[in-house]
């Protein structure tokens, strides 16, 4: 039996989730990219919804498990309502882009460039994608399934006025 947050946003977006499940209390939704930050939207500011806190975003690679390789998912929480739901949205391999949702909610600036760092998922619209926990020089993307473990990485000068051990 589907929850009544799923209907919900079932009912609001018919052509655009893709599939629900609600297992142990835990409500997931897949929902198609192109209207994202609309949905996002409607889970923020619907008063059945007011999914008010953006708990964590990630990505998730399924190198050859699966299509698309890639998801963005997103965790949201009611605290007026008491309630979670995780949204999660399929990325193509060839150009992994999705919208930002920045501008709705402002704890994803981190989690987006997090996301774009680790896997090289693209967010549309973001205020400042760059790497947040690599040196810009790094190549590639660890957590990617394909990532190559001992790929020798660019060495960087020392910046000055930096001390040394």
């Amino acid at each position: 039996m589907m929850s009544e947050t799923l209907q919900h946003l079932s009912k609001a977006f018919a052509d655009e989730v893709i599939e629900t499940h609600s297992q142990h209390g835990d409500d997931t939704a897949i929902v198609k990219p192109q209207r994202l930050t609309d949905i996002v939207r409607f889970l923020r500011d619907d008063p059945k919804l007011s999914l008010e806190m953006l708990v964590d975003l990630t990505g998730v690679d399924y190198l050859g498990k699966k299509e698309p390789r890639f998801e963005v998912v997103y965790h949201f929480y009611s605290l007026s309502l008491n309630h979670r739901l995780r949204l999660k949205v399929g990325v193509e391999d060839e150009d992994p882009r999705v919208p930002s949702v920045v501008a709705l909610y402002k704890s994803a600036l981190w989690m987006e460039r997090e996301a774009y760092d680790l896997y090289g998922i693209i967010f549309e619209g973001h205020p400042d994608l760059r790497r947040i926990l690599l040196y810009p020089e790094f190549e590639g993307h660890p957590l990617r399934k394909d990532y190559e473990m001992e790929h020798r990485q660019p060495r960087i000068p020392p910046r000055a006025g930096r001390r040394h051990l």
